[in-house]
């Protein structure tokens, strides 16, 4: 399985964007995803995850409310829009797909993982 996330880039504070995730290979078996950040000096951080329905979706403490995670499946593409967008949303996003059909917020129960896209937001 490959994961290619993009629409990354440089927004003002405020500002949206939104982040796609294309998923290839094998892509008739079910997947939960989920978006982390890593920004510079800082761990790896839980942004969102989606289940392989789109029914159940959960959110890290400091994006809910901002960010939405959703999927179409028919594209194999899972999205996370950004809104209102602050400086400490800077980091490189990372998409990744768990095996099976219910979500985690645990990076260590995903299989596979995407390259990231940079998203920057100046004040």
């Amino acid at each position: 399985v490959q994961l290619q996330a993009s629409g990354g880039g440089s927004v003002q504070a405020g500002g949206s964007l939104r982040l796609s995730c294309v998923i290839s290979g094998h892509t008739t078996r079910s997947y939960a995803i989920g978006w982390f950040r890593r920004a510079p000096g800082k761990e790896r951080e839980f942004v969102a995850t989606i289940n392989w329905s789109g029914a159940t979706k959960s959110y890290g403490d400091s994006v809910g409310g901002r960010f939405a995670i959703s999927r179409d499946n028919a594209k194999n593409t899972v999205y996370l829009q950004m809104n209102s967008l602050k400086p400490e949303d800077t980091a490189v996003y990372l998409c990744a797909a768990k095996t099976g059909s219910t979500y985690s917020r645990y990076e260590g129960h995903y299989n596979y993982w995407g390259q990231g896209t940079q998203v920057t937001v100046s004040s």
